[in-house]
């Protein structure tokens, strides 16, 4: 397996994702529950992304194909989008609708959009076009398995947690995940620039 590929897109993962950045809303959203019914909501919200992310990263491919979609084009989408992510994670704007279409929350709004949020979506999308051999689908598939494992572990615990780090501790980790999702954001973007460059510059 190859374990760059592994940390890069776990890394990119949990800084769109943000599982810190979800404890406060998902508090929000199941405090009225009781405890079985909150852990209840916690594994179904990560299902639904996990389901969401898998069907992206295996009809992703295709789906860009039949629309005819370079990967500049693409990289620089999700540039501009996660750029959009991370502006809102560093000025402390989150979804949170108080008024909800559907009765069980961990379908919507948790597990998607929350979760498995265009962002993740794009980025997963990316990698797996620049995965070559079995050891790459290996390690996204792994990291996306990962990533979704942190996100159940982070909300299943998440009373504790905030015990822990309190609410200054999780908007000082949210400010940092947006920090760096913003940097990725940018190098994506100049990756898509350079690779028009190349591709259009030589003609």
């Amino acid at each position: 397996m190859n374990l760059r590929l592994f940390g890069e897109v776990f890394v990119t993962l949990f800084v769109i994702m943000d599982p810190p950045g979800t404890i406060p809303i998902f508090l929000a959203l199941t405090g009225g529950m009781a405890a079985r019914g909150r852990n209840r909501a916690a594994w179904q919200a990560v299902a639904v992304a996990f389901g969401v992310i898998v069907a992206f990263a295996i009809a992703g491919e295709q789906i860009l194909r039949y629309l005819g979609i370079d990967l500049p084009a693409l990289q620089g989408a999700g540039g501009l989008l996660l750029l959009l992510v991370a502006l809102e994670l560093l000025t402390g704007k989150t979804d949170a609708p108080a008024e909800q279409t559907t009765s069980n929350v961990a379908l919507v709004p948790l597990g998607t959009p929350l979760l498995a949020g265009p962002g993740a979506i794009v980025a997963t999308i990316l990698f797996v076009r620049r995965a070559d051999s079995a050891a790459d689908y290996l390690a996204i598939a792994a990291a996306i398995l990962a990533i979704h494992l942190v996100l159940y572990a982070f909300m299943r615990f998440s009373s504790g947690i905030v015990r822990v780090l309190r609410p200054g501790g999780i908007e000082v980790v949210t400010r940092i995940a947006g920090l760096l999702l913003a940097a990725i954001a940018v190098q994506l973007v100049a990756d898509s620039i350079a690779s028009f460059v190349r591709q259009y510059g030589a003609g």
